[in-house]
Formats: C-alpha cells, structure tokens, sequence
C-alpha cells in the first residue's frame, strides 16, 4: 500500500487507539475533531480516534518491547508510526492564571491553532446551527474559555514558536453577528499576535457583509484568509447548516474574489467537507470553479463527532475521497496551486487531508 491509499483510509475509517500516546488528541471544538496527531515517515496527519467509526477501524496500533509503534491493518504491521510530543507550550499558564492549552493548541507537529470566540450565534439554536458542528462541546467541558484576548493569544503564540518551533497559526471563529461575521475581532487578534512575534497567520471566518474587512485582516498582519462553504449543494447546504445556508454560493464566490485580490492568488481557501451529501460530481466542479478563482478547496473527508445531529451520519468511502483527491491534486497540479505555496492555515499544514499528497502526481 502506497502512503496516498493508507492515510486516505486511516483518515476516512480512523485509528484503534486503546490507549494514549504522544500529544493530547482533540476532542469538540469548532472544526474537524476528535482526532490525534500521527506520523508516518516524514508525513504527519491528523486521524480520527474518539469517533465510533474508530473502533471499528482495521487499523490498530501495536508497540515493540523497543518502543516502537507499528500501524497495523487487519493484524498485519504495515508501516511504523510515530506520535509529536506534547508541545512545552501547555505547561505554562497566562499571566491571569489560564493554561496555554485553552487558549491554543497544537495540530499536527508544528501549527498553533485556536477558536478565538468559542460561541456562535447559531449554535444554541438547532434550527440555525450546523449539523456537524460542536464548537460548544469543548466549552461545556471546561476544556477552553469563550473569549480569547488579543493579549493572551500573542503570549501563547510567542510561547509556542519559542518552545516548540511552532512555523504559522490559524484563527478561526465562531460567527458573532451577521455583519462583520468576527473580521473585526480577527483583526485585533492579529495586531496583537503580530506585535508580539513574527508568525504567518491563517485568520477564518464567514464572507463579511463589508468586503474592506479583507484590506484590515491583511494590514493587520493575516497571511492568508480562509472562508468555508463545508458543502457546495445548495439543497445540501439548507438541511445541513440552515443558517449558514442564507449566506448564497453567489456571495461566497463574490468574497473569495474580493479576498484573492487583497491576499493573492494561493491564498485564500475553503473547506469542502466531503461526504456531508455532495455528490461527486459537484465537488469537483465546484474545486474547479475555485482553481479558477485562485482559491484552494481544501477537500477534507467529514468525521462524525460523537454528540452531534451528525453522529451517527457515515464517513465517506476510501474510495470516494481517494477519487476526489486524484483529480482535484491534479487540477492543483496543472493550475500550480500548491498548499506548499500558502503561508499559513489548514491547506498549508494538510494534517486533515491527504489532498497534498495528490498534487504532484
């Protein structure tokens, strides 16, 4: 099995982690979740652990009475595996007494990333709030606070490429009003972080209603912008994320074109979560019409996150996303729109998706 097929199944079918080993795992929160960091050569990912899928999974982990860890398929060593370390970052506290991990958190080996506002103005309300979404469920557990402070984001980011060689950080949000939709705060975030220490930053956040924010964010200190469709369909997007959904495709793209200009080409991008009820066929138009646009649609399989309306909604096939990824890289490709390009953000680390591993074939 090459590198492509096994981290395109581990990232679709998960891994059957009995107990804990390298860096904590994330569990809620407001994006992909429920995953650990692994690696596997010189490649890490990021692979779903606390799902229900996981312990199903033919993938286990066996350890050596050397201390090496061994990824196992259906009882047979494949390849050996690795885990980061728990970053020196989350030993400390901030100067009021709040551990760095709540403030911010380690992805992959070498991403610093954090919800700068924990809540959303669609999220208590199942009406209006993304069905997958469980940017709640880390604050119901104590696990983060709701409001990070420009002030204690630039300690912890500092902090973290002094420690542990952290390279960029991704900001991403919460929805707090229908106008700026959290540029605003991104923005202060920025100022402060960039103050403080050179670090490229990914900032994320609905299309605002003032397309100027994106001229902020930039000025500010934001590398690179990212807006999320999560699903492209129409008729998807209305059951799946009802509020989200009254923000059209039409005003999305207009934003993705308004942000390219200010940001640049290769640096603005998009989730697409697959298997959310995409058909095929219209994740790869859509990643087309977005190569086209400059915008990379970071492709990313949908995990389901225990205690979510999606919960029990299945994964996509290994099959599907590694068809998705065989076309999208090479559209990538022949576009030469690379996530080794980006400056910063989800698509320029690709733990949670095998999508650059597809670009250069």
């Amino acid at each position: 099995m090459n590198s492509q097929q096994v981290i395109t199944e581990l990232q679709t079918q998960g891994l059957n982690l009995v107990s804990e080993t390298g860096a904590s795992g994330r569990k809620g929160g407001a994006g992909p979740s429920d995953h650990k960091a692994i690696t596997l050569g010189e490649t890490t990912v990021m692979v779903p652990v606390y799902t229900d899928g996981a312990a199903q999974s033919p993938y286990s982990l066996r350890s050596t009475p050397t201390g090496e860890h061994l990824l196992v398929k259906d009882q047979q060593p494949i390849a050996t595996l690795n885990f980061p370390r728990q970053p020196r970052f989350y030993g400390l506290s901030t100067t009021d007494g709040i551990p760095y991990w709540k403030i911010a958190l380690l992805h992959s080996h070498n991403v610093l990333a954090t919800t700068v506002l924990q809540t959303c103005i669609r999220y208590e309300n199942r009406k209006t709030a993304c069905q997958f979404c469980a940017i709640g469920q880390s604050l119901e557990a104590d696990r983060t606070i709701a409001q990070k402070t420009p002030a204690q984001l630039a300690e912890v980011a500092a902090a973290a490429v002094r420690l542990d060689g952290v390279e960029n950080m991704i900001m991403t949000t919460g929805t707090p009003n229908v106008t700026d939709r959290g540029a605003a705060y991104l923005t202060d975030c920025a100022t402060a972080i960039r103050a403080r220490v050179d670090l490229p930053l990914q900032a994320q956040c609905e299309p605002p209603d003032d397309f100027r924010w994106f001229e902020r964010l930039h000025t500010a200190g934001v590398d690179s912008l990212g807006m999320h469709l999560e699903a492209a369909d129409p008729a998807v997007r209305a059951v799946i994320m009802p509020g989200k959904a009254k923000v059209p495709l039409s005003y999305y793209f207009e934003a993705f074109a308004a942000a390219v200009k200010v940001f640049g080409r290769g640096q603005v991008s998009t989730y697409l979560l697959a298997g959310l009820g995409d058909s095929k066929g219209t994740l790869l138009t859509v990643s087309e019409q977005l190569i086209a646009l400059g915008v990379y649609p970071f492709v990313v399989p949908f995990v389901p996150i225990v205690g979510t309306p999606l919960a029990q909604h299945p994964a996509p096939s290994s099959e599907f996303m590694y068809e998705l990824y065989q076309t999208i890289g090479q559209q990538l490709n022949q576009a030469h729109l690379l996530s080794s390009d980006m400056k910063a953000g989800c698509a320029k680390c690709g733990a949670c998706s095998a999508l650059s591993l597809f670009e250069n074939d």
